[in-house]
């Protein structure tokens, strides 16, 4: 059984799968985000969808480096963690705009002050009010914040968003056929409306992160960060503490040094400016759109919409916060691309002649981007993975 299980979290959520697998799969079953009839608007030529997620355990590494350092404005980006992994889903479905957001912060009172709220609350409004400046309008509607001590050891920090957007503009991955290419996205680097140096680690796989990169000091400080049930050879393994330096080569900052828990807690980049971009242009080119969260470089398989081969050949070079987990963990490259996005986060399919000029969108925002393989004609779902000499089928 691999680390990531004995912690009691799975990559693939094969239980949650099954739980909702009889429930309404909506209008195309495809789709990243499940798209319902226009309840809002009662029009037949528009949908609605409402979207959950958040930031999962990031909020746990949060709180580790506000204890240690003192640093409150390390919970800005947990907000940011919990919208963009809600934004960024639905971006896979063609929606951009006059999207509704609502927040919902679980805490337990006598360890998350009303100091951490106001980062939390401050830092949603921060990033919409950037969004707006190109042209992603999201309506911050409040929310529901509950001091629930007895269920959550520190926080959970998650939220919803609510859109109505025309048939004609979705994004439903039917269209995905042998012959697309995949042009990937990169969620690293340092990007025109990014504020600092990305790891692109984004918000999936930190159970695993944490546990592997850091030592046993915080098992012992920090009990309330983990279950107490877990065996003690899975906890906090590593032997990093978030303060300690790692060299980071940036071509763009020129960054050399940054601490390790700046490295596990860079914000998730969203990429709506550059998917708004791309589709208000080149729609017709867009096939399919993928974001690589949960599941990590598998992602796509549950979303082909028919039998093919998904061929990922030139992904880019993980960055180093991936070096470093795999280090840790000592885990093999399969559940590496199982559990991570490893560098590669939005994946668009669309045709061999128009994969130049998206790149050129993407690059034009300071987002790398890259075609990183191709689909091709196959009896049945599966993807192959070539990294580093191996060949990985799934």
């Amino acid at each position: 059984m691999s680390l990531y299980n004995k912690r009691g979290v799975s990559a693939q959520k094969e239980e949650v799968h099954k739980a909702v697998q009889h429930l309404d799969q909506g209008l195309y079953p495809n789709a990243f985000c499940k798209l319902y009839p226009d309840y809002l608007g009662n029009d037949e030529n528009w949908v609605n969808v409402t979207h959950a997620d958040g930031a999962g355990t990031k909020s746990i590494l949060a709180y580790l480096y506000w204890k240690e350092t003192g640093n409150a404005s390390v919970w800005k980006g947990i907000a940011q963690d919990a919208i963009v992994m809600n934004l960024d889903d639905l971006l896979c479905v063609g929606i951009y705009d006059n999207i509704l957001f609502s927040s919902t912060v679980d805490r337990n009172k006598l360890l998350i002050p009303g100091e951490v709220l106001e980062q939390i609350i401050n830092g949603s409004a921060e990033l919409f009010d950037k969004l707006k400046e190109y042209g992603v309008n999201i309506h911050y509607l409040g929310g529901e914040t509950a001091d629930v001590g007895d269920v959550v050891r520190t926080v959970a920090v998650n939220g919803t968003m609510t859109a109505r957007w025309p048939k004609e503009k979705v994004i439903s991955n039917d269209k995905i056929k042998p012959g697309d290419v995949i042009v990937g996205l990169a969620g690293f680097g340092t990007c025109n409306y990014d504020i600092a140096y990305n790891s692109g680690l984004g918000s999936n796989g930190l159970t695993s992160a944490r546990h592997d990169v850091l030592n046993k000091f915080y098992a012992t400080h920090f009990p309330e960060t983990f279950e107490p049930k877990l065996s003690d050879d899975v906890v906090y393994i590593g032997k990093y503490k978030m303060t300690d330096v790692i060299e980071v080569k940036s071509e763009k900052l020129k960054v050399e040094n940054i601490n390790i828990g700046k490295l596990l807690l860079s914000p998730t980049r969203t990429f709506a400016p550059v998917i708004k971009t791309i589709l208000e242009n080149h729609f017709d080119a867009v096939h399919g759109l993928i974001h690589c969260s949960g599941g990590g470089q598998t992602k796509c398989l549950k979303y082909l919409p028919a039998p093919m081969k998904v061929v990922k050949d030139n992904l880019f070079a993980p960055p180093v916060i991936f070096d470093i987990i795999q280090d840790a963990s000592g885990a093999d490259a399969r559940e590496m691309y199982q559990v991570f996005n490893m560098g590669t986060r939005m994946e668009v399919y669309t045709t061999e002649a128009a994969a130049a000029e998206i790149i050129s969108i993407a690059q034009s925002f300071g987002v790398d981007a890259q075609i990183i393989g191709r689909v091709e004609e196959s009896d049945k779902k599966e993807l192959l993975i070539k990294v580093g000499g191996e060949e990985l089928v799934f």
